[in-house]
């Protein structure tokens, strides 16, 4: 029986890592408006640079999964936080939009490898629900930014200006830095790495595109995100600018509804053990739909209530924690010998999801609650249809704990 305290240890380290990109995206939230106030800049040019972010947080994990298999863990990791550190500073600097929207893309370059590479990590030391405990303590960790980040943003925000925001995550880089070099042990060793090129790695992408029922759970997961992504891109100028919210309640707001998916996900283990991972996914997805259908039914007849989306987000949100770790850890479960391409692959198509719909969304955004809680509910039926077309015919049976790989 493994002692517990590594277990914790390790998900603890790994979730700290995977937030310090996240941290980016939540902190600077509270900004947005401001930030469109100070660089003269307009609110779908203020969200290009939230969309950048997320369009080369997709992308770079494509080469850092494939580069951590070939080399170890911990190099790709330490290259991106020093990319991601050197971006944050040019972002505090920058005095035009145009130049902070290409710096928000380096700074998310940088912060792929903290996205890609833990979920390999977790993927080397474990499978099956042992896995899961680990992805959701993770998730645990990684998810507390969506609470604490808004919070200390606004906080930030009100002593040091929007600015000050870029500082900060510049300090949490370089404390990200001294962890690995002191805490993170290298989980791929030299010899599962002999026979990992750059042409394996071409052909481990091809494996993948071509495993429709990998494809077919990241997507799962990416649909159910995307949701979470439109909320992010939006939420602020519809919480503070549309129904009078401070930055310091907007925080609180968001919070909340980040509380319901970390609690939930804390129970995907247990509850995988009890009903099995696909099952805890098909529930998961079904519930979410049904909250996020009955959110756009009231705003599209004409309702505008804050305590009805808040609410109503808050019982989605719960329900979007069993499936988004649950997911992941079942598209990894058959690919260990190359979990750090598939992992890249999956948060690459899932992050380019959620910009799609962000995009998408953005097309159509005019400060009020419908056309995001269009897109919320979108991306939650989509996953819908996903589910029944991958697991409709999977049987759900109880998951048991596997040892350490």
């Amino acid at each position: 029986m493994r002692s517990s305290s590594p277990f914790f240890k390790m998900a603890l380290l790994l979730g700290l890592l995977s937030a310090i990109g996240p941290f980016a995206i939540d902190m600077y939230l509270p900004a947005l408006p401001a930030i469109g106030q100070a660089l003269r800049a307009d609110i779908g040019a203020v969200q290009m640079s939230l969309t950048a972010f997320f369009l080369s947080l997709g992308a770079g994990q494509l080469l850092y999964g494939p580069v951590s298999d070939m080399v170890g863990r911990k190099p790709p990791l330490y290259a991106g936080l020093v990319l991601f550190a050197l971006a944050s500073v040019g972002c505090a600097l920058a005095t035009d939009i145009h130049t902070l929207i290409a710096l928000r893309f380096v700074q998310g370059l940088g912060a792929a490898a903290g996205m890609a590479i833990p979920r390999a990590v977790v993927r080397d030391l474990h499978t099956g629900t042992d896995a899961a405990r680990l992805m959701s303590l993770l998730i645990l960790v990684f998810s507390v930014s969506p609470i604490l980040a808004p919070l200390a943003g606004s906080a930030v925000i009100a002593v040091a200006g929007w600015r000050g925001v870029f500082w900060a995550v510049t300090l949490a880089a370089v404390a990200g830095l001294a962890m690995m070099v002191t805490q993170l042990r290298e989980t791929r060793p030299a010899s599962e790495r002999v026979e990992s090129s750059l042409g394996s790695a071409l052909s481990a992408y091809g494996v993948l595109l071509r495993d429709w029922h990998y494809l077919g759970l990241v997507f799962i997961g990416g649909f159910a995100m995307a949701g979470f992504f439109t909320y992010l891109a939006n939420s602020s100028f519809v919480m503070i600018d549309h129904y009078g919210l401070s930055p310091a309640l907007y925080s609180v707001a968001f919070g909340v509804n980040a509380a319901a998916f970390i609690g939930a996900s804390q129970f995907t283990g247990s509850l995988g053990e009890r009903f099995g991972l696909v099952g805890l996914v098909k529930f998961g997805v079904v519930a979410s739909g049904m909250a996020m259908l009955a959110m756009f039914t009231y705003f599209a007849a004409g309702g505008d209530s804050l305590w009805v989306l808040i609410v109503l987000y808050f019982i989605a949100s719960g329900f979007m924690g069993l499936v988004i770790p649950t997911t992941g850890v079942l598209a990894l479960e058959m690919h260990g010998a190359i979990a750090g391409t598939a992992s890249a692959l999956l948060g690459t198509l899932q992050m380019l999801t959620g910009a799609l719909a962000m995009a998408v969304v953005g097309l159509f955004t005019d400060g009020r609650p419908l056309p995001m809680v269009a897109g919320m509910a979108g991306g939650a039926l989509i996953a819908l249809v996903l589910t029944w077309l991958t697991l409709g015919s999977v049987r759900s049976e109880p998951t048991r704990r596997t040892q350490e790989a």
